[in-house]
């Protein structure tokens, strides 16, 4: 793979390995964060004094946060480059995270939370602007290919951690392991990027940012591809937030291998990433989408029946890991589609989908808990609407070309 830019002499030094584990542990700081404190919920309820439903707003406002804050961010970064918002990124989510970890009422850790958030928003959206300042095409799909699977391994791996981490030192320590990646993260971002954003930056200015996200918005090379890796991202973070009621309340399991199960399904979403890799020089990204939309649709459908009808373990499993193949698929092409027309405007357009991917994530906690007395049945309503749409979306995208 070639850069578009100049690197730095260390950076050039690199292997592309190396450049592509530093964006993916950009990327993943969200996610890290997200859900690595579920396993310690109920302690963390105890502790600061609330029930466990309040305290489950920990996550709400993080999320809340997160969407919100990539707003800011990509014009930010169009504007003042790359750089300094990713290291105040980092900083911010440190100062967040050491926030939450000696916070002891529920008031303290929400603030804790909002300033994490607002930290981690920046890590992660630049982490697709600096790909796309870096590479383009079926490059930048490989190379976000692998950045996504990292952003949807975190959240798989982290709870399994978030468990052991609980057990041995308590809740707070989760905090602090999560300030000490951000630590590790900003000095990697440091010796391996330079500025990566070379391109003319125009004035910052309100009405100019309003103007730039309804251009993209009301641009279907842009819009229809976020809006459909926005649903399947959507889906994905209800199936996590409804797995403990599904799991633990539903089907016995305990907390280990609730985390047991998280960290299973990174190998499905990692198996996905280079199946899409593989296929798209020889399929094209539209047929290849097709194939995830396709593979997403067949699973919801799965997960959905066997919740009617044979709600056990192993029948869920199979419809669990057919969704999550099809949406490893689609998550880092439909991205890099979305991406791709938009060099100019990376950080903008990154940002809008970052905004439209957790503003669908928060949509699907919700109805996955509200849609359903039943948690299975709830994920699998919730599974089969979002996959039956973005697909619908996307087939408009293929009639209109």
């Amino acid at each position: 793979m070639t850069s578009n830019v100049e690197n730095p002499p260390l950076a050039r030094l690199m292997p592309l390995g190396v450049q592509v584990a530093v964006l993916a542990a950009l990327s993943a700081s969200g996610t890290l964060a997200t859900n690595i404190l579920l396993p310690s919920l109920p302690g963390i309820a105890i502790a600061v004094g609330v029930s466990s439903a309040e305290v489950t707003t920990a996550i709400t406002v993080f999320l809340a946060m997160f969407a919100l804050g990539q707003l800011v961010v990509g014009p930010l970064s169009d504007r003042f480059g790359r750089r300094v918002p990713v290291v105040m990124g980092f900083a911010v989510f440190f100062a967040g995270s050491i926030w939450c970890a000696l916070a002891n009422d529920l008031p303290t850790l929400l603030i804790g939370r909002l300033v994490q958030a607002a930290g981690a928003c920046a890590t992660s959206v630049l982490s697709r602007a600096i790909a796309r300042d870096l590479f383009e095409g079926e490059k930048l799909a490989r190379v976000l290919t692998f950045v996504m699977v990292a952003m949807a391994a975190a959240p798989g791996f982290s709870p399994l951690v978030g468990g052991a981490l609980d057990h041995f030192f308590g809740w707070r320590s989760e905090f602090v392991f999560v300030a000490i990646f951000a630590a590790v993260a900003a000095t990697a971002y440091f010796v391996v990027f330079g500025e990566t954003h070379l391109a003319p930056r125009g004035a910052l200015d309100a009405s100019a940012i309003a103007g730039n996200y309804w251009s993209l918005s009301t641009d279907r090379r842009f819009a229809i591809p976020a809006a459909t890796v926005s649903l399947i991202l959507g889906a994905l973070f209800a199936m996590f937030s409804a797995l403990p009621r599904v799991l633990i309340e539903g089907l016995d399991f305990t907390p280990v291998q609730l985390g047991l199960f998280f960290a299973g399904t990174v190998m499905i979403v990692f198996s996905a990433g280079i199946i899409a890799t593989r296929i798209v020089p020889h399929l094209g990204l539209d047929r290849s989408i097709c194939i995830g939309l396709a593979l997403a649709c067949v699973g919801g459908g799965m997960v959905l029946l066997f919740a009617l009808f044979d709600a056990r373990f192993l029948p869920f499993l199979a419809g669990a890991c057919v969704f999550l193949l099809g949406m490893g698929m689609v998550n880092p092409l439909c991205s890099a589609q979305a991406l791709s027309p938009f060099g100019d405007r990376a950080g903008a357009a990154s940002a809008l989908l970052g905004f439209w991917q957790m503003l669908a994530a928060a949509l699907g906690v919700s109805l996955a808990a509200a849609i359903a007395k039943d948690a299975m049945t709830g994920l699998g309503l919730v599974l089969v609407l979002a996959c039956i749409i973005a697909s619908a979306i996307y087939q408009f995208r293929r009639k209109v070309d």
